[in-house]
């Protein structure tokens, strides 16, 4: 099962930007999808954002416009660029690909 290593995440005021970044074991250019969701105090795990083989992306709604996910097969590593950051996308980004493999997560906190 391929290892994933998030880094990346801090505290950031509102209106800053933060890129996250996700280490793979082995090659990502055979893996599928790659995503990054992520779990705030209370609430459900959530897709954040996904990007396939191809390069095909989806967003989570509330994400759209600010945060960018990106792959660079070479160097096995996937990208979050949050932009804009506001107080409710504090929780812990987790980085993911199927069938099960998960990284430790790394926090990020939007504050003043």
């Amino acid at each position: 099962q391929v290892q994933l290593v998030e880094s990346g995440g801090g505290l950031v005021q509102p209106g800053g930007s933060l890129r996250l970044s996700c280490a793979a074991s082995e090659s990502i250019s055979r893996l599928f999808v790659m995503a990054w969701y992520r779990q705030a105090p209370g609430k459900q795990r959530e897709l954040v954002a996904s990007i396939s083989l191809g390069g095909v992306t989806n967003y989570l709604d509330s994400v759209k416009g600010r945060f960018t996910i990106s792959r660079v097969n070479g160097k096995n590593t996937v990208t979050l660029q949050m932009n804009n950051l506001k107080p409710e996308d504090t929780a812990v980004y987790y980085c993911y690909t199927p069938p099960g493999s998960w990284g430790q997560g790394t926090q990020v906190t939007v504050s003043s």
